[in-house]
């Protein structure tokens, strides 16, 4: 998946015309809840509220989640996704991103 990531423009049924939007509108309509979605924040990272555990996401939905962004931080057992400024198709901003 790590070719997908931040390829925004490749999401055919987009819920946002904004990335982050679009992760935040998408992670609702799979993890529904009724407090904030962003439980941590520091520098230019998030983490989500989500809980994990027995979830089963699909392919299709583990890609347009990577495409708008988002990714799995196995450090604090989070989602997660930087809040910088990104343009489309910046493929050296994500790399920096993903910490190559």
């Amino acid at each position: 998946m790590d070719t997908e990531f931040l390829k925004f423009d490749s999401i055919e049924s987009k819920r946002n015309s904004r990335p982050d939007i679009n992760a935040f509108i998408l992670l609702n309509e799979l993890f529904p809840g009724v407090s904030d979605i962003v439980c941590s924040a520091e520098h230019d990272q998030i983490w989500f509220d989500i809980k994990l555990d027995g979830v089963a996401l699909t392919d299709d939905q583990v890609r347009d989640l990577v495409r708008c962004g988002v990714w799995y931080d196995s450090e604090v057992d989070s989602l997660s996704m930087f809040v910088l400024r990104s343009t489309p198709n910046d493929d050296a901003l994500a790399t920096n991103r993903r910490g190559e």
